[in-house]
């Protein structure tokens, strides 16, 4: 059973909205956490809420990408969670935006949040969703992370939002198998 979602981004006004804090925006726009009361501790925000299957903890590290598991550590060492415990929302480069993954240990394709995890932890053996925000065409990858999602794209976030949600809650009350099935790489803007 998952205790911890961790939902990787950045802090400050510059990162809001920006493809690279795409899971933040994910946590931030899910119905049971619009009253939240959220503390500062273990060098991030948390909060804690109960989907259907227990209480679940909430993090958004405040220690920027790269140092993530500076933050994630202390909080699960606090609350006694296991690594198998955890799920990392991230953003992802190698989907499409529209798409979503669920999936269990494996690489880190590079995400700086995710070795951090790694390191700190000790094993790579959590649980992942994976948001899709595509590549760019052309340009940097670091200047195509850090951009924000354009306002006309607005309609297109909402849906991506409120079905990772649907995702999310699936995943926490009925498990990995399930929702990976139901929700892996289906192109959910394609679907409306």
């Amino acid at each position: 059973m998952i205790k911890l979602i961790v939902a990787l981004g950045n802090p400050g006004l510059e990162y809001e909205l920006t493809r690279h804090n795409i899971a933040w925006t994910l946590v931030d726009t899910h119905p049971k956490t619009q009253s939240s009361n959220w503390k500062s501790k273990f060098k991030g925000e948390y909060t804690d809420f109960n989907p259907g299957c227990g209480k679940v903890y909430i993090l958004k590290p405040q220690t920027y990408m790269n140092l993530s598991g500076e933050s994630v550590q202390p909080l699960c060492q606090f609350f006694k969670i296991l690594p198998s415990e955890i799920l990392v929302v991230q953003d992802e480069l190698d989907l499409p935006f529209g798409q979503i993954h669920f999936k269990k240990g494996g690489g880190l394709a590079g995400h700086n949040g995710l070795k951090s995890i790694t390191q700190h932890m000790g094993t790579q053996d959590f649980f992942r969703l994976r948001i899709g925000i595509g590549r760019p065409s052309k340009g940097s990858v670091s200047n195509w992370v850090l951009s924000k999602i354009p306002v006309a794209m607005n309609t297109e976030l909402e849906i991506v939002m409120q079905k990772g949600n649907e995702a999310l809650d699936l995943f926490l009350n009925e498990g990995f198998k399930k929702a990976s099935t139901e929700y892996n790489k289906k192109d959910f803007l394609a679907l409306n």
